[in-house]
């Protein structure tokens, strides 16, 4: 069992490190160029593969970690829905499949947020890391539901670059933490801030501009 575990985790390495490499490129190219579009394309499902991956391993004997499992459904929403949200360029209202992706995040936000109640009020690690990302994942699941309400396709680019800048942040912190080993709540973290900053330059570069009365 063992070894399969094993293979399972460097396969899970594999496709991370992919995703990492093409993601800076995805970044990098000009947006809508071609390049562009087949490194995030790559990204996309390197990110997917490496993801799904997490799941089961995250459950493995010796292996469980409640965090890791429910941040890797988090990176997968991140993922799915960036890209899906593109569609909404040529349709007026989320599907099944929209809502369903919302609802895993929204549940797993919640559990999230018990989880790191209960760390803090028992004095345990990992509280606040659990109060952090279940704080995000809680105000995106949110924000998508406003979104499906109210269609705003000025609003489709913006989100489109918040969630795949988001699952790029947590496939560095997978590479700090899990690839080269570094310990502390900083390199958990850090990543997602940078990562917020990108964001908000990306969002006001894209957003249209307000007209002057």
């Amino acid at each position: 069992m063992e070894l399969i575990i094993k293979i399972g985790i460097y396969i899970h390495a594999f496709f991370g490190t992919i995703a990492l490499v093409s993601g800076l490129g995805s970044m990098l190219f000009q947006k809508g160029s071609k390049n562009h579009k087949k490194s995030g394309k790559l990204f996309s499902i390197s990110m997917l593969i490496s993801s799904v991956l997490s799941l089961p391993i995250a459950w493995m004997p010796n292996h469980e970690n409640m965090f890791l499992f429910l941040i890797g459904i988090f990176t997968i929403y991140l993922v799915l829905s960036g890209n899906r949200i593109l569609l909404f360029k040529n349709k007026s209202q989320a599907n099944f499949t929209d809502k369903f992706i919302m609802g895993c995040l929204f549940f797993s936000a919640i559990l999230m947020l018990i989880f790191g109640i209960f760390h803090l009020l028992q004095n345990q690690n990992g509280g606040i890391l659990f109060l952090f990302f279940g704080t995000i994942a809680l105000l995106m699941a949110i924000r998508d539901f406003k979104f499906f309400r109210n269609i705003d396709k000025k609003r489709i680019l913006p989100f489109h670059i918040g969630k795949i800048i988001g699952a790029y942040s947590a496939s560095v912190t997978a590479f700090l933490v899990a690839g080269i080993r570094l310990e502390g709540m900083l390199y958990w973290i850090t990543p997602t801030i940078i990562g917020g900053f990108v964001i908000v330059y990306w969002t006001k570069k894209v957003s249209p501009k307000k007209k002057i009365a």
